[in-house]
């Protein structure tokens, strides 16, 4: 019984492409609930991971805060993302970026070219 409603969940889903993918510097609309009010917070950074498929697709975005190495792992078909924006793309020859975790300053740029240009 279950699985006949995570299909049809999968199936709803699956028309809704994501226009981001792992190197793009995103930033990340979420909505955050407090008492009564409702407000949205940007996080912006780099994507260096997507898992997942379908209902359950996750992207995990890092930056660095005050010299701390922040990520935050959000679910694509959350209801509590307002909205994706893609600042700039890189082109990168990894599925995940976790080397990106040890590097520092100008090292951990990626390189700014566009993705389809050759």
């Amino acid at each position: 019984m279950a699985s006949k409603i995570i299909d049809k969940i999968n199936k709803e889903n699956v028309n809704e492409k994501t226009v981001f993918s792992v190197g793009d510097n995103v930033k990340v609309h979420v909505k955050i609930k407090e008492g009564d009010k409702e407000r949205v917070q940007v996080f912006p950074g780099v994507v260096i991971a997507k898992d997942g498929g379908a209902s359950t697709e996750t992207f995990t975005v890092r930056r660095i805060s005050h010299g701390v190495g922040v990520e935050r792992v959000f679910p694509v078909h959350s209801p509590h993302i307002a909205q994706i924006e893609v600042e700039s793309s890189s082109r990168v020859k990894r599925a995940k970026l976790y080397y990106m975790r040890e590097l520092t300053g100008k090292k951990a740029r990626l390189k700014g070219e566009t993705k389809g240009k050759a």
